[in-house]
């Protein structure tokens, strides 16, 4: 709330791993808005990203839902992404999100993982380091399964086998 100042903010949820995490970071914003002296008023936007096949990331980055952005123009922008690891496409949405002139921005992910990072990309705010390894659950998925788990775990090999595409 510090970082973020008075203004209100838009939540830009990166779906669809981030919605879980999303919901309960703005309900966490909402809480301590009720019991501080401010209220940072909240928009949520939800654009989805895509560039996994399996458990391996692809060149291939689609973002569906960010062709006009705006909206954003002037505004703080709180960026909500479930996981980074390379760091590429949190890169290369930041760049797009940089082309609509938001006053500011700033990204919470929720999870880390513990790869080199060639583009040097990270969140500002970081709930959990992690390693380098697949996880699912808490709307993390493996080739659209497992979302609906209510807890994180590593998926193992057999696991990736059995749910390949």
């Amino acid at each position: 709330m510090d970082d973020l100042g008075d203004h209100d903010i838009v939540v830009l949820c990166v779906l669809k791993g981030g919605y879980q995490f999303s919901a309960d970071l703005v309900e966490g914003i909402k809480a301590l808005s009720r019991n501080s002296n401010r209220t940072i008023p909240m928009r949520v936007h939800f654009i989805r990203l895509k560039s996994y096949l399996n458990d391996q990331s692809t060149e291939d980055l689609q973002i569906v839902g960010a062709e006009d952005l705006s909206f954003l123009n002037g505004k703080n922008v709180l960026i909500v992404e479930a996981i980074v690891d390379t760091g590429k496409t949190l890169k290369m949405l930041l760049n797009h999100v940089e082309t609509f002139r938001p006053k500011l921005i700033k990204v919470a992910g929720l999870l880390v993982k513990r790869v080199p990072h060639s583009v040097a990309c990270l969140p500002d705010y970081v709930g959990f380091e992690i390693p380098n390894r697949f996880v699912v659950g808490y709307a993390l998925d493996y080739n659209e399964y497992f979302r609906d788990l209510d807890h994180l775990c590593v998926i193992s090999e057999s696991g990736k086998m059995k749910y390949k595409i």
